[in-house]
Formats: structure tokens, sequence, C-alpha cells
């Protein structure tokens, strides 16, 4: 290598061995093991050649830089593995398994609240969209009041309308957040304590103990979710919590709450559920019935006010604790609320007024449509006439079921123009809901036999017309008589008064069975009427509710009416939404005829069939009536002022031993008795005015000629019999 000369115009070029073609790279050289032995680590004489060349991958060639002044670098490796052997040896302290714990730990949780938050997203996004959720409205509720507004019952899906939370008394919404959710006032929806709490009480028992279902979180499930026991279901059910306490206040949601929840028997908000287990508005309620009601949430089909009583008891000193723990009520008056082990849970029996709210239930779509929100029914119900009416029956079957062979019976009472003032559907409304007075139909015996011989006076006979009751045919149809018996000759008067059968079917044949028909569907009957000729027995099944309207023109002087028990529908702010007017077929029956049909049915309560019916001096007119075996057992009367049906029987057609004239009479009675009370007397219409009306009933009377023919019953048997 050229020395440099100074100020030479040539540059000294200094070649490392790394520049060399063949020559290993210095990280290849620091990379040398000990066996490559001294050769390889010999030093190369300054300024001596190296030649180009291929060296092993383990070999390595160091040479030292040749410029003066550069130090040679130690090695790092072997401080690297002397650091790392310092940090193994480092002993393993109580501190540091701490922090590895608090470590691993907040990761875990980490990544738990991560997969939380994805399942909450994945079932959240399985909702509507947030903008379009609202709360549902609340099933409308019909208040069905008597015509003094008396409470009948309330009907609907609810069962009852809603009550605002300031009209209960204190103490009713705080029974039910004490032992339902004593954190509502704190928690934003979820009560994380709560689920804390019951998780731990979980794991210590080995199963799910309780649930941790906040008060909103059941508002949320009621108004918008399925009551299925699922992962997703309770993640929507959180998350709707949440937006139900963004959207709206504490006492609106717990108000909601109490209106909505289920308190057994399909009642529906505690209004609904105070009238009916203790027939009294939730206004009212004590601390007793309150702690009763929020007790019975944890099963209300179990531990309703009328489950089994030991349960009830207990789970109400569970609320009643609960209160006082919370300091809603002092112990003392915990312990006075507590019901004594002895006594009994008194709850309202829900009487036969029941029958008449159902009922006019099933009228109200006629009248309105479908119902969208609460409205008052008035009626035309005497609240102390139905008492009088459902006691009655009561009564009767009590003391003569057992002999008689009857369990049930029905009763309907109507002003002569068609309002209903009392209606019975059956002896004990809990027990059986079945209407007898209006739903059910049955042979009405011997009590449709009027509308026969109305088509008879309508023909031109009288009740003075001569009948002959003696064996007959028909047709092939032979009818008998209850009594077996023939008694020859008498007039329709005395036929119809002592309910003879021949008599009848013949008179039906002569006027035409589809005659009698016409004359019935005039006079009120609805049900479907085929023109045979049994139909003058009463063959066929009507309602006890249309018969007894059906007598109504008898006593109303022959205007046709339409049973009626609506007056008024408003709602619940006083607007009128129907207003009854008179209505009805006008007039059915002319006066004279009228006048005929109360001599001829007078008769029959004086000497005939009905004559154990006693009512204090009223004149009074009606026709029993008996089916086949005995299976339905009828009476229905009448005064100027009021007409009453009575029907006896048993459900499964069973026969019986009663008549139209003993029990059912008895009944008919004993109401209407009370119905008259305080009522001038008044004649039946006819009485005075009309020729051929015997008050007695007794004797035939004398009548014009000009008036009625001749005609007799006994001619009419030898025009069918002889031909001619």
């Amino acid at each position: 290598m050229r020395k440099k000369n100074a100020g030479a115009l040539f540059m000294d070029f200094h070649i490392s061995p790394d520049d060399r073609v063949g020559a290993t790279p210095r990280t290849a050289r620091a990379r040398k093991g000990k066996a490559a032995g001294k050769a390889a680590t010999r030093k190369p004489a300054r300024g001596a050649r190296i030649e180009p060349g291929f060296a092993d991958a383990d070999d390595e060639v160091r040479v030292e830089d040749e410029r003066p002044g550069r130090r040679r670098k130690a090695p790092q490796r072997g401080r690297t593995k002397t650091s790392r052997s310092r940090r193994q040896r480092e002993p393993l302290t109580l501190g540091r398994i701490v922090w590895k714990l608090i470590s691993w730990a907040f990761i875990l949780g980490l990544w738990g609240a991560l997969a939380v938050g994805a399942v909450i997203v994945y079932f959240a996004v399985q909702l509507p969209s947030a903008d379009t959720w609202k709360v549902p409205d609340r099933a409308a509720n019909i208040r069905i009041v008597a015509a003094d507004g008396q409470l009948i019952s309330n009907r609907g899906k609810s069962g009852g309308e809603a009550i605002s939370l300031h009209e209960l008394p204190y103490y009713v919404p705080a029974a039910f957040i004490a032992i339902e959710d004593r954190r509502f006032k704190e928690h934003f929806g979820v009560d994380v304590l709560g689920l804390v709490s019951v998780a731990l009480e979980s794991v210590k028992a080995g199963e799910v103990t309780r649930g941790a279902s906040t008060i909103t979180q059941q508002v949320a499930k009621n108004l918008f979710l399925t009551p299925d026991q699922t992962l997703g279901r309770k993640v929507q059910e959180m998350v709707l919590a949440v937006w139900l306490e963004q959207t709206y206040s504490k006492d609106e949601i717990l108000e909601l709450y109490l209106n909505r929840v289920n308190f057994g028997h399909e009642k529906y908000g505690i209004e609904a559920a105070s009238q009916f287990y203790f027939g009294k508005s939730a206004r009212n309620l004590s601390l007793s019935e309150a702690a009763i009601f929020a007790g019975s949430l944890q099963a209300p089909s179990r531990l309703n006010p009328k489950g089994d009583p030991a349960r009830v008891k207990a789970r109400q000193s569970l609320v009643l604790a609960a209160m006082a723990k919370e300091g809603y009520i002092s112990a003392a008056e915990a312990k006075a609320a507590a019901i004594d082990p002895s006594q009994t849970i008194r709850t309202k029996v829900v009487g036969s007024e029941s029958y008449v709210a159902d009922w006019v239930e099933s009228l109200m779509t006629a009248y309105l449509g479908e119902v969208n929100e609460d409205v008052v029914v008035h009626t035309t119900i005497n609240w102390d006439l139905q008492k009088e009416a459902e006691f009655v029956i009561k009564e009767a079957v009590a003391a003569h079921g057992a002999e008689k062979g009857f369990s049930q019976g029905a009763l309907v009472a109507m002003d002569v123009d068609g309002a209903v003032r009392a209606l019975v559907g059956g002896v004990d409304y809990q027990q059986s809901q079945y209407n007898r007075a209006v739903t059910a139909r049955r042979q009405p015996g011997s009590t449709f036999k009027p509308f026969v011989y109305l088509a008879g006076m309508e023909k031109g006979y009288t009740p003075d017309t001569v009948a002959d009751d003696n064996p007959i045919d028909i047709g092939g149809w032979s009818p008998e008589n209850a009594d077996g018996k023939y008694l020859g000759q008498m007039t329709l008067r005395q036929a119809l008064a002592l309910s003879r059968n021949t008599v009848a079917a013949l008179l039906a044949n002569d006027v035409g069975p589809d005659k009698v028909v016409e004359a019935a569907m005039r006079m009120g009957i609805s049900s479907p009427l085929m023109a045979v000729p049994s139909i003058a027995l009463g063959t066929q099944e009507v309602s006890l509710l249309e018969l007894t309207a059906g007598y109504a023109p008898f006593a109303n002087g022959g205007i046709g009416v339409i049973a009626s028990v609506i007056t008024r529908i408003e709602t619940r702010e006083g607007k009128v939404l129907y207003d009854a007017v008179p209505a009805g077929p006008g007039r059915v029956i002319e006066p004279n005829i009228v006048a005929e049909m109360n001599d001829m049915l007078h008769a029959a309560v004086e000497i005939g069939t009905g004559k154990r019916a006693q009512l204090n001096g009223w004149p009074m007119a009606g026709k029993t009536g008996t089916s086949q075996k005995a299976r339905d057992a009828l009476f229905v009367g009448y005064t100027s002022r009021m007409v009453a049906g009575v029907w006896l029987g048993n459900d499964d057609d069973v026969g019986t031993k009663l008549s139209g004239g003993n029990v059912p009479v008895e009944i008919w009675s004993q109401f209407m008795a009370k119905a008259h009370e305080g009522i001038p007397v008044a004649d039946l219409p006819g009485a005075s005015s009309q020729p051929g009306f015997d008050q007695n009933g007794l004797q035939p009377m004398e009548q014009p000629a000009a008036e009625r023919p001749k005609r007799t019953l006994v001619d009419l048997l030898g025009e069918i019999f002889g031909g001619g």
C-alpha cells in the first residue's frame, strides 16, 4: 500500500476484511464457537493480504481494525446470559403472587366484560328499533253498574279499571317495593347488587334460590316479552328495563306495575283484584290486605286471597316483616296487621250479579263494536231485587233440592216494558258460570200454551168456547194429560187453567202449527221453532229470558217488548256513547184479545195449576209448565207492573219430582211479594173494561152472539174426524 505524501493528489484506500470477496461478515464472526481452534483466531500480519475464499458456516475470521485508536468492543452475548440468569434466580414472594393474581383477574374481567357486552349487543339488536318502543295501551275495562250506581262487576280483559298511584294508601305500593324490589328507588332498572347477592346465594345452595328481577324488569317482561325462561329473553328484559327507567319516572313505572300485574283468577291490576277478592276498591285496602296482595305475586295462582290459607298467611307475614325492616311501618303495625292463624281470610263471595255482568259484556259488541277505552255501563238492574232473587233461588235449592231431586234454578224479572230488574242464572256463580236464564234453552212445557191459546183467540174462539177433553189421535200422535185422566167437556178457560194437553193439541191443530209459531215469535220468542203438532205442548226449546219477555204483552196491554238491560254507556269522563230509546215491535195483540188471555191466565192461578201463587191482593195471572219426565219445572206469572219467570231442574237433564205448580210457584210468590212492596195495587189490562173477563175465573160469562161464533171444539172434533 502506497504511503500518502503530503499534498498528494491520490487518496489511500483502506479495505477491511469485510469488503473482500468471500469474507465472513462481522456478525457471523461473532457467532463462532470455541470449537474452531486457535488457527481460526490467529491474527494476520499487519498489512498482510487476505485471499478471497469461501468460509464454512461455522468459520469466523477476526480482523483487527487497522485504524489507529479504534478500540475493540467486548462481546454482548455473555452479558445477556448473565442478566437472564439473575432474573430466573429472583425469589417468588407473596407480593409477586398477589400482583400476578390481580393482573390475571383484570385480564379475565376485561375479557368477561367484552363477552357480556357482545351477548347484550347480540340479543339487543334482535329487538325492534328503539324509536318504535312504546308502552302498549291497557285493555279496556267495562264497569257495569246497577240502576242506583251500585257496582255489579268489572268486565274486559283486565277485569278492572286503572287506578292512579296517588289514589292508593301509602302502604299499598310500599308493600310491593319491600318484598319485590327494596332498592327500586335507587337502581337504574337492573339491580346489580341484587344480582350478585342472588348469584352468591345460589352458588352456596347449589341451585337457583330466587329471582333477581326488579319491578322495572317485571314491567318490561309483562309489557313487551314472552315469559320464556331463556338467556335471550332475560337480556332483552334488562335492556328494556333500562329504557323504561330513562323514559318514565319511578312513580309511573310503579303505577304501570300495579295496574298490569296478574293477581290470579285472570284479574290484572290492583283495582280488579281488590274488587274481585275483597269486594271494594283498592283505594280502601287495609294494610293486611295490601300485604296479602304483595305476597301473592310470587305465585298468583296459589297465593291469591282465595288460595291455601296457611301459605297465604305465611307469605303475608314475610311482607309485613320486610315493610317493618325497610321502615315503612313499625313492628307494632306489622304485628297488628298479621292474620291470626285461626282467622279465616275474608274474601268476597261472587254473587248472581255476575250472571248479569256476563250477559252485559256479551252485548257490548252489538252496542259499541270493539271497546277501546274504559267505559261505564248503566243497567236496569235493581240491586235489592237482584239480591232477593239470588236468595230465594238458593234457599229453594237448599230446602227442597235433595227431596225433589233438583240442583239448579234460574229467575228472570222485568218491568212490563221489558226492562230487566233481576236475573239469576244459577245457584252458585263460583261453581258454575253457565247462564241458565240467558244461554240455556230448555223445553218450556205448558208455559208455552198461552201462545197456542192466543192463536185460537185470534181465530175467533173465546174463553167460553167448549172443548172436549178425551183421547185423540192427530196423524198418529196421541198426546195424554199429565195425570192420565180425561175430564170431558170444559171451556177453554178451564182447559188452560187445568193444563189439559188434549185440548191444547186440538186447538193447535185447528189453527195450524204455523200460526202458533207466528204468534209466539210475534210475542218475543226468538229461538227457532218448527211448525209441528207437538209444539202445542212446549216440546221445542227456548230460553227463560225470551219466555218471560213473551208474557209481557199480556201484562202491558198488548205491546211487544224486547228484553233490555242497558240504559246508557259512557266513558270514564262522562261522554255518552249510547243512550237507550224506547223501541220494540209495537202492538202485537189487540186489546180485546189481551183481556181474554188475562181472563184465562188469571183463572190458571185461581183454580188451576198455579193456584198456590200468592201476592197480597194484587191481581195476577200466569202459567205453570213441566216438561217430560219432570226434567224442567217452570212458572211464568205477571201483574200489571212486573213479569217474572222461574225455572228449576238439573244440568244433566235428569228428571225430578217437581212440577211447575209447587216449588217454582213458591219462589215466584216470595220474590214478587218483595218486588211489589210499597206499590199501589193495579188491575190487569182488560179486567174492568173488556167483556168476558171474569175476575174470579170460575164460571164462563155470557157474551153477545154477534161478538163471537157459537163454534165449539166439539164441533171441531166432528170436522176433523168426521170429515164434515
